[in-house]
């Protein structure tokens, strides 16, 4: 006796065959629209959206979203030459895609090349090197505190949302920019 159902064919790709938009029927349609910050494009090729803003003295952060709801924050960390972010801790999970040049943890044995990703979990502590000669960019996805420690393994300070968000909004300020709406979910 065989009570098994068929398989239901596995999608392979999707089946759109036009380059165009389709109704889908979505039966919230009107709560997203009426609720949702919606998508949006931001331009992180140039500054047009969000400006280079220094992270110390080697260093610069380009915001590229804050979402307080979750504790999320996105941007691009460049580090211009070889150097060191010191060492933090994580309280949430980041994911990061290397850009350009090369970065590695001390705490790991590999090394992160252009499109490298990098995954890091709550609870663990890493000190950023890299050792290229340019450097190295970074775009990160992540999501709650990160704590920063010096050299002795003192507490100095935490960055979370509300950090990266003061330390853009600050910047633009001092610089007469206007904070840009779309960075904001």
């Amino acid at each position: 006796m065989n009570d098994m159902k068929p398989i239901k064919k596995v999608m392979t790709a999707p089946p759109s065959t036009k380059a165009q938009i389709v109704d889908v029927g979505f039966a919230h349609k009107a709560l997203v629209d009426r609720l949702s910050p919606g998508g949006r494009y931001i331009d992180a090729a140039t500054d047009v959206d969000s400006p280079w803003v220094p992270f110390g003295d080697k260093a610069a952060i380009k915001h590229l979203a804050f979402d307080v709801r979750q504790g999320i924050f996105s941007n691009i960390l460049w580090v211009k030459g070889p150097g060191v972010v010191g060492t933090h801790l994580h309280r949430g999970t980041i994911m990061m895609v290397c850009l350009e040049g090369s970065v590695k943890y001390l705490e790991y044995d590999w090394v992160a090349s252009p499109g490298g990703l990098i995954l890091e979990v709550p609870g663990e502590s890493h000190t950023l090197v890299t050792e290229h000669p340019n450097g190295v960019k970074l775009f990160g996805w992540m999501q709650g505190p990160i704590e920063f420690y010096d050299d002795d393994g003192a507490y100095v300070d935490t960055a979370d949302v509300w950090w990266f968000i003061n330390h853009y909004e600050t910047y633009c300020r001092e610089q007469g920019i206007t904070p840009n709406p779309k960075l904001y979910l």
